[in-house]
C-alpha cells in the first residue's frame, strides 16, 4: 500500500513537470501581461481580465479578425478581452458561430508537425482552434485564433464544452447564407418530407448540442458535439427577419419553458425565444426530444437564412455593445 502511494504520488509529480515543460518550452508563444480594466487600446501582448465583475452565468466569446481581438461575456457581462493572430492568407480563420468541442491543457497538432497548442480550446473538427501561441501584431496562424499564454490559462478556467463562441469580420461581404459557421458543414441528412422528421441521437451519443431553427428553409436542426442527429418541418417562423444567436440560461418557468439569453444579432430585434415557441408549428416528440437535451450555454440559432453545407455568417454580425468597442 506504501509502495502504490509512493508511485501514485511520482507519477502526478512526473505528470506536473510534463506540463511545465510543455508550456515554458513552448517555441514562439507570447506570454502577455495583463493592463488596467478595460483599457481602450491594447497593444499586442496585452489583455485584460475581470471575472470578478460577473462571477456566473453562461460565457459567450467574440473573436473580431478584422479589429484582431478576442473579448469574453459572462452573463452578457464583458469580463476579459485580448489582442489575436487569426489565420493568414490562404489559412483563412472560418467566421461563424460555434461551440468549443474539446478542451486540452497541453495539445499538439496533428496536422502541422506536432506544433504546441497549449490550452487548446476546439472549434472545428478539421483543425481551427483557440489557443495560446505567437502574436506578431498580424494573422499569421494557420487558421487558429492565437492569443496570449497568460490569458490562454485564465480563458480556459471559465469555459466548457459547449461555450459559445463567435467569429466574425465586419469588413466582409460574403455569402447568401448565415449563422451556424463550419460547426454544421457537414454532410447534411437526407431531406425530409414536409411535415416529416429525423431523429438520430445515436450518431452523437455525447457533446455539446446546438439547435438552428430556419425559416428560409422551414427546418429545425439539431447537431450534437458537431454531427446533426435530428431536422424537422416548423411552420408558424413568420417575422423573423435577420439572424439571432441566444445562449440557454439555467432558469425554467413554471410552464417548463427554458430563460434564453440574446448574445448576438445581424437584423433587427431579436425575437422572444419563449413567446416564438407558443405559436410555432412543430413535431411534439421531436420538440420533446430537443429540448431534454438543453443545457445552461446551449447555443439557439434562429435565421431567417437557409442552412447549407456552406453556411457562415454574414457581415456586421454585432454581439452585446462590441459594435462600439474599440
Amino acid at each position: 500500500m506504501y509502495f502504490h502511494r509512493i508511485l501514485t504520488i511520482a507519477k502526478r509529480a512526473i505528470l506536473s513537470l510534463f506540463v511545465l515543460v510543455s508550456l515554458t518550452n513552448a517555441i514562439g508563444m507570447t506570454s502577455g501581461h495583463q493592463v488596467g480594466p478595460f483599457t481602450p487600446h491594447i497593444k499586442q501582448d496585452e489583455y485584460v481580465w475581470r471575472p470578478e465583475v460577473s462571477p456566473a452565468g453562461p460565457v459567450v466569446i467574440l473573436v473580431s479578425l478584422d479589429r484582431q481581438k478576442l473579448y469574453v461575456y459572462r452573463n452578457g457581462v464583458e469580463i476579459g478581452r485580448c489582442t489575436i493572430s487569426s489565420g493568414k492568407p490562404g489559412h483563412r480563420t472560418p467566421t461563424g458561430v460555434f461551440t468549443i468541442l474539446q478542451k486540452n491543457v497541453v495539445h499538439h497538432s496533428s496536422v502541422y508537425h506536432g506544433a504546441s497548442m497549449p490550452f487548446m480550446e476546439r472549434l472545428t473538427w478539421g483543425g481551427v482552434a483557440i489557443h495560446a501561441g505567437d502574436l506578431p501584431g498580424y494573422p499569421e496562424s494557420h487558421g487558429c485564433v492565437h492569443i496570449p499564454l497568460d490569458f490562454a490559462k485564465q480563458l480556459y478556467t471559465v469555459t466548457t464544452n459547449g461555450t459559445t463562441v463567435i467569429v466574425a469580420e465586419h469588413k466582409s461581404g460574403t455569402a447568401s447564407t448565415a449563422a451556424p459557421g463550419l460547426l454544421f458543414a457537414m454532410t447534411p441528412s437526407a431531406a425530409i418530407p414536409r411535415g416529416g422528421t429525423i431523429w438520430q441521437p445515436e450518431k452523437a451519443l455525447a457533446g455539446p448540442v446546438s439547435i438552428v431553427v430556419s425559416s428560409a428553409d422551414g427546418v429545425v436542426y439539431v447537431y450534437r458535439n458537431g454531427i446533426e442527429i435530428g431536422r424537422t418541418s416548423v411552420g408558424g417562423l413568420h417575422g423573423v427577419n435577420g439572424s439571432y444567436v441566444y445562449s440557454a440560461l439555467a432558469d425554467v418557468d413554471s410552464q417548463g419553458r427554458r430563460s434564453w439569453l440574446s448574445i448576438a444579432s445581424v437584423g433587427g430585434t431579436p425575437p422572444n425565444i419563449k413567446a416564438l415557441i407558443g405559436h410555432v408549428n412543430l413535431d411534439q416528440q421531436f420538440f420533446a426530444n430537443a429540448r431534454a437535451l438543453i443545457t445552461p450555454g446551449t447555443s439557439l440559432i434562429l435565421t431567417d437564412r437557409p442552412v447549407s453545407i456552406t453556411t457562415h455568417s454574414g457581415p456586421r454580425l454585432s454581439i452585446l455593445t462590441t459594435a462600439d468597442a474599440p
